[in-house]
Order: C-alpha cells, then sequence, then structure tokens
C-alpha cells in the first residue's frame, strides 16, 4: 500500500479536459452584403457573423439560430433609413482565420453633405441581435444576451492579442456630436453563468452562478495562446480576483432577453447564488473595450481565436 501512495504521488496532476465551442475556431463566417440608404450614400456594405460558411444578398435579418455567435456588426433601420458598422472582421491568424474586433468610428454622410459619426467597439457575445435596429437608445435591449446551458466548467480558454494606443483619451460619439474626455478603456473578457427563471408577469430574473472576468489593459507582445480565465462558483465578492466591475449587472449595466412571451426584457440579475447552484444559461461577451455604448479609446483593437471551454 505504501509503495502504491508513492507512486501514486509521482504521477503528473490531471490534465483538465478541454471542449470546443461552435465556431469557436472563428474558420467559418456568413457574409452579407446589405445596401444602406440612398440619403446615406447607398453603398453596398459587407457584414460577418461567426457562424456556417455562407453569402447573403439583400436587406435581410439573420436567423441566429445557425449558430451561438453575434456581435456588435449592425444591421440598423432607424426612421426608415437603413445604416451599417461593422467593427468585427475575419483575419488571417497563428492557425487559419481569428476574429479582429476594433473600436473605431462609423461614420457617413447625409445626402453627401452633413457628415455623422457614431463611435462603434468591437464585440463578440453569445446570442443574438435583434435586427434591424430601430433605436441608438439603450442600445443592449437589442441583443438577446446568453444561451441556455447547464454545465460546470472551471475556466474559459482563448488565444487572444491585444493593441491599445494608451493615449489616456476616451471619446463619446453620438451621431452629430463628438467629445474627448481623460480615461483608459481596457479590453474585456466577461463569461457569466445564471440561473434564470420567468415571472407570471414575463420579467426575467437572475441569480449569478458563476463569475469570470479578465480585463487587458496594455498592448501585448504578440498572441497569448490559451489564456485562462478561471470561473469563480458562488458569491465571487468573497474571492480574492473580485474587483467591482465583476458585480451583478443591474440598473444600466443590465443585459437583455427575450421571453417566453417575445418580448424584450432587462435580466434582472437579484444576488449571487450558492456555489453548488445549477445553471440554466451562460453568457460570453469579448470586447476591445468596457466603457459601454458610445463610449471608447479609438485604435484599440483585440484579436481572439480558439475559444474553449476547460472542465476539471
Amino acid at each position: 500500500m505504501i509503495v502504491l501512495l508513492f507512486l501514486a504521488s509521482l504521477l503528473p496532476a490531471r490534465a483538465q479536459h478541454v471542449e470546443t465551442v461552435p465556431f469557436g475556431d472563428f474558420e467559418h463566417w456568413t457574409v452579407r452584403h446589405l445596401k444602406e440608404s440612398a440619403v446615406m450614400g447607398g453603398a453596398v456594405r459587407t457584414l460577418y457573423v461567426v457562424g456556417p460558411d455562407e453569402t447573403i444578398e439583400g436587406n435581410r435579418t439573420y436567423d441566429y439560430a445557425k449558430t451561438i455567435w453575434a456581435s456588435s456588426n449592425a444591421y440598423a433601420r432607424i426612421s426608415g433609413v437603413t445604416k451599417t458598422s461593422v467593427t468585427v472582421e475575419p483575419e488571417a491568424g497563428p492557425s487559419g482565420t481569428c476574429a479582429r474586433l476594433s473600436t473605431q468610428f462609423a461614420s457617413c454622410k447625409v445626402a453627401g453633405l452633413v457628415e455623422i459619426k457614431v463611435l462603434a467597439t468591437g464585440a463578440l457575445y453569445w446570442g443574438r441581435m435583434l435586427e434591424p435596429v430601430t433605436s441608438v437608445k439603450r442600445p443592449y435591449s437589442f441583443m438577446d444576451w446568453g444561451i441556455p446551458f447547464t454545465k460546470r466548467p472551471s475556466a474559459l480558454l482563448l488565444d487572444c492579442k491585444a493593441y491599445l494606443p494608451a493615449t489616456g483619451v476616451l471619446t463619446r460619439g453620438t451621431t452629430f456630436r463628438q467629445t474627448e474626455f481623460p480615461g483608459e478603456d481596457p479590453c474585456q473578457i466577461m463569461f457569466l453563468l445564471q440561473k434564470r427563471w420567468e415571472d407570471a408577469d414575463g420579467n426575467i430574473h437572475a441569480l449569478r452562478v458563476g463569475t469570470a472576468f479578465r480585463r487587458i489593459a496594455r498592448s501585448t507582445d504578440g498572441w497569448i495562446f490559451s489564456l485562462e480565465v478561471p470561473v469563480i462558483y458562488g458569491d465571487a465578492r468573497k474571492d480574492p480576483a473580485y474587483r467591482t466591475y465583476m458585480g451583478l449587472l443591474q440598473g444600466e449595466r443590465a443585459l437583455y432577453a427575450v421571453n417566453s412571451r417575445g418580448q424584450r426584457k432587462p435580466i434582472l440579475e437579484e444576488g449571487w447564488a450558492e456555489p453548488d447552484t445549477p445553471c440554466t444559461h451562460a453568457v460570453l461577451q469579448i470586447t476591445a473595450g468596457c466603457q459601454g455604448a458610445f463610449v471608447g479609446a479609438l485604435g484599440n483593437t483585440l484579436w481572439v481565436d480558439n475559444v474553449r471551454l476547460a472542465y476539471p
């Protein structure tokens, strides 16, 4: 028995079991060609969706049942005017194709005269965009956040590379007005596990089961392979790695989902679940900045590849 115990102590620790996620290698993209309104210039723009290899012509909404991924790429039709924004694109990476997320102005001239500029931050997330976007108010309400999910991963894994100009300047850009002010805008990876339920009035409630965050505050020296973002189960505030930005998503930070009646509702994160609470949904968001809608550091760029989940 003593010999067996001694031999067992010499064995390496058991490796994690790693699972890929659908389209998480970013080797497959749907290409969409949409025509903007004549008053906006009438150009045909190319939008990309992480999903099956397919080309779609014309101003049609996308069927997000084909994939778990949506992005900040926007097909908007506001007051009868069609406009697009492209901040997520495929690009050659170390192992094939990766995703490039960038913070930039979506700009155009109305009737060839008046230029409008809206700041957009590149983002990938699990869920779907509710197209077409019809308002610049409450932009998160046009996103159906999260996917059904019941597993208990120990960490999120991904490959990434970041470029941050680090000018110390943030820009707020909304249509005809752009302002600058001091601040920083790290890239952010957010992975949440929730237990959700719906009440009799159709409101969506949630408890936070698992929390995983990573911020990248400066440019990386090339690619970081298999970056590990551990999941904290239960009340993340009790963990030494906790930071205030990892808190419950409430108020203006609340995400949205579509309820069983087809209504858009905020996800009311009401508290921290016990560590062994089963989850019903997973939320993943990967962004080139963390300042929210229409605010960010121009030039921020994040490259992402090979998103996986690790299990003990």
